[in-house]
């Protein structure tokens, strides 16, 4: 036998042994803490294989071909035809199968008497195998839900803004991310091209935080452009052309502990005042306002990019002025401002999950016009009115919100999605006041900063489910015909809340239900939580065969920790063991909210599922209960050790990977969907994002991926969004969900796009910058399409 034949037997022969005992060891383990008992038979049944293949006995060919039809029944009986599911379980035995088939290797591991049927046997496992995998390519995708959203043909509203121009963060400040343009449309949207492209030339630095993101949906007002990168910088473009204007740097102050470097929009605001007798509009007549991460607001001349100097301090608002425990990215703002005709409403995020000594997440609505301190309401004090008085600050750690508003103008009031009291893991220290306003809807009479009314999603939040997105205004017909004024509230949870936004009350139910209970020493819990009866939150508890993996290895893997760590369901409390947290803290829904087409009431969705692990880390050497002398810091992440200074533990926050760095839970990870609005019934759901640009051979395979950013959606019936892992901008038919056109970005769209109009040519805009802690491609490029020129 030659050297080379004998390496065919002796690889063989290792592999098949590897596979034994990796079975043998683990599958016992597992049967052990609770688990499936199929690795562990499996493989002691491989044990007999691989002492049967070296002898070179025929047997061993028949094991295996045992080994393959077992292992497609149990397959299907855990999971059904879904490729992503059967992948893992199947592919390895398959492989091996076709390999020990391939002429050079059977001839050096059976003997030459042996005959074929031994071959046949195997041949026939390894056809049954493929016929599953192949025929989960060809049935319907048991994780998808098909449908034709039938919509009205009642005439639109008159737009609430020019139709041609998306003047705000979402559109509008009701959040409805909803653009009444035809033009591109079901049946030409295949045919956009790139239009222009712009370089900001505002690149990743050395000494960025690993959070820092390109999430900005820009504005469009008249012939101008305006959007911020991660490192604040306003830039404005001519909307037709793409070419830069102006921009202003507000010399962002920072470092590399930021929790965040992140800019999702900009606001604007045009002084109601007219010239007279042909005069030119006054200086800073038409104004940008723009957040800035170290805690600043600036007011900038739209027309030109410089400050506006009779407003504030110089153009400037010091955000961190009252503040306790000051800090640099302690306070950051990171979304847009809500301007009303009076008042601008500004909030934060502040740091999560560092210390018990943080600043406020005080809300404040300064002067429109001026600047000057108008009102405060700072969600952990006793009087959430009262504004400090010298030598005074807001109180430490209140609830903080760090996503974007909605703006009801006829009510004028601010719907404001509210966070928890930081430290967000472990709550046992919170005052009654710090619990008062914490996740949930504040709604805040925009003129005065008074409580219209709040409404609670999470009672005592141990997983960082802050209402994360924009809240969306509409109003809805609902089944009797009657007109009803209601807000939409995205949540972590999977939960889309529908409340009356007069009132506050629900208008479809969320009931409370009981949830699991036994929190960590010092703490305490809920003993219920609401479910709203309109949701994406799956209708099972998460089991080991919901466990994923490349290969059968790491699948077992996974499936080992999933029994090693607690999880009873939603809301299982953080534990020192080590907690599964699913809807996970990335959320079911983000910061990118929902699309609501008003018009034709229904709304376009993209809910994510990805577990979390959460494991509360007690106080030693390497996690003491205050900071060194230098003082507590950001750690630049939301992921790893966070040490909540001053709490009973820090804790450790992650999402469920496997150690080759894949999620534990099958795919899909990600969705687009529509409902319908007047009965909250799901019409179709579909998987989004493909595997391109995140896994080591970059294959384009519809696996649905997790999200960063929101649809958009128009009256031509189709939606745009990016957002996924891959590199894409995508368009879909708002009907069925059918994908009708993509386009290859040059970096991540972690962002949501926009759509506008300009010398009567739509156009759709991406910013394509990437994500650096979701792991995409980083770049600068803002990116227009359009439809090719007609002749």
């Amino acid at each position: 036998m030659s050297r080379e034949r004998r390496g065919l037997r002796l690889i063989t022969l290792l592999f098949s042994l590897f596979c034994c005992l990796w079975l043998v060891i683990g599958g016992g383990y597992l049967l052990a803490i609770g688990g499936s008992s199929y690795y562990l038979i499996t493989g002691l049944v491989m044990a007999l294989f691989t002492a049967q293949l070296a002898k070179r006995k025929g047997g061993a060919f028949f094991v295996y071909a045992l080994i393959l039809i077992a292992t497609a029944i149990w397959s299907y009986v855990e999971c059904g035809i879904d490729f992503w599911a059967l992948a893992p379980r199947l592919g390895i035995w398959t492989l091996f199968g076709i390999w020990m088939l391939l002429p050079p290797v059977y001839r050096q591991i059976s003997r030459p008497n042996a005959g074929n049927t031994p071959r046949t046997a195997m041949a026939v496992g390894v056809i049954v195998n493929l016929l599953m995998v192949g025929a989960s390519f060809v049935v319907k995708d048991p994780q998808e839900i098909d449908g034709t959203l039938h919509v009205n043909n009642e005439a639109p509203a008159a737009p609430s803004v020019a139709a041609q121009d998306w003047p705000a963060y979402a559109r509008t400040q009701d959040g409805v991310r909803y653009s009444p343009l035809t033009q591109i449309n079901e049946q030409n949207v295949k045919d956009l091209q790139v239009a222009w492209t712009f370089r900001t030339g505002d690149l990743k630095r050395a000494d960025d935080p690993g959070e820092i993101t390109n999430e900005s949906t820009p504005i469009k007002v008249g012939n101008m452009l305006y959007t911020c990168t991660a490192h604040q910088i306003l830039i404005a473009l001519d909307a037709a052309t793409g070419k830069e204007k102006w921009r202003f740097d507000p010399k962002l102050k920072y470092d590399s502990t930021f929790q965040h470097m992140t800019c999702r929009g900009v606001s604007y605001h045009e002084v109601s005042a007219t010239p007279t007798n042909g005069s030119q509009p006054a200086a800073c007549s038409r104004r940008i306002l723009l957040p800035v991460n170290d805690g600043r607001l600036f007011a900038v001349d739209a027309e030109n990019g410089q400050v506006c100097k009779d407003f504030a301090n110089n153009g400037e608002i010091d955000l961190q002025h009252k503040q306790p425990h000051a800090f640099p990215g302690g306070y950051e703002p990171t979304s847009p401002p809500i301007i009303t005709d009076k008042v601008i409403i500004i909030a934060g995020a502040v740091t999560d999950n560092l210390s018990m000594k943080e600043p406020s997440g005080v809300i404040r609505g300064y002067d429109v016009n001026t600047g000057q301190l108008l009102w405060a309401f700072d969600p952990g004090a006793k009087d959430p009115n009262a504004i400090p008085a010298d030598g005074e600050s807001y109180t430490p750690n209140s609830p903080n919100s760090w996503a974007p508003s909605a703006y009801d103008a006829k009510l004028d009031i601010v719907y404001i999605p509210m966070g928890v009291s930081t430290p967000d893991i472990w709550g046992g220290n919170r005052t009654p006041d710090q619990e008062k306003f914490a996740n949930g809807i504040l709604a805040l009479h925009a003129s005065t900063g008074k409580l219209a009314w709040f409404y609670q999603t999470v009672h005592h939040d141990l997983w960082d489910m802050d209402v994360p997105a924009q809240p969306t205004l509409a109003d809805i017909k609902d089944q009797q015909g009657n007109t009803v004024p209601v807000i939409y509230a995205p949540a972590k949870t999977g939960d889309i809340f529908v409340l009356n936004r007069v009132t506050g009350k629900p208008v479809v139910p969320a009931n409370e239900h009981p949830v699991p209970q036994g929190a960590a020493e010092g703490d305490h819990l809920s003993p219920t939580q609401p479910y709203s009866e309109f949701s994406y939150r799956p209708t099972a508890h998460l089991t080991d065969k919901k466990m994923w993996g490349a290969t059968m290895f790491d699948q077992m893997i996974c499936r080992i920790m999933f029994h090693r760590l607690r999880y009873e369901g939603p809301f299982t409390p953080p534990s020192v063991q080590g907690t599964l947290v699913f809807p996970g803290n990335l959320g079911m829904f983000e910061w990118g909210g929902i699309s609501v087409n008003t018009d034709k009431q229904f709304a376009i969705t993209n809910p994510m599922q990805l577990p979390f692990v959460s494991k509360l880390i007690p106080r030693g050497p390497n996690n003491p209960m205050e900071p060194d002398e230098n003082g507590a810091k950001g750690s630049g992440s939301e992921a790893g050790l966070q040490h909540q200074y001053g709490a009973k533990f820090g804790v450790e926050l992650n999402p469920f990977l496997s150690p080759f760095g894949l999620p534990c839970m099958e795919p899909s990870w990600g969705f687009v969907s529509a409902v319908n609005l007047q009965n909250q019934e799901i019409i179709w759901k579909k998987r989004i994002g493909t595997i391109r640009d995140s896994s080591p051979i970059p294959l384009p395979l519809k696996v649905g991926t997790p999200m960063l950013g929101a649809p958009i959606t128009t009256a031509g019936n189709v939606f745009f969004i990016a957002a996924t892992l891959d590199n894409y901008l995508r368009a879909y038919s708002v009907h069925d969900g059918k994908l009708l056109w993509q386009a290859r970005l040059p970096a991540g769209g972690q962002a949501t796009p926009m759509t506008y109009e300009v010398d009567g040519k739509q156009y759709v805009v991406i910013n394509a910058g990437g994500h650096g802690s979701f792991g995409s491609t980083m770049g600068d490029y803002i990116i227009a399409y359009k439809l090719p020129d007609t002749k």
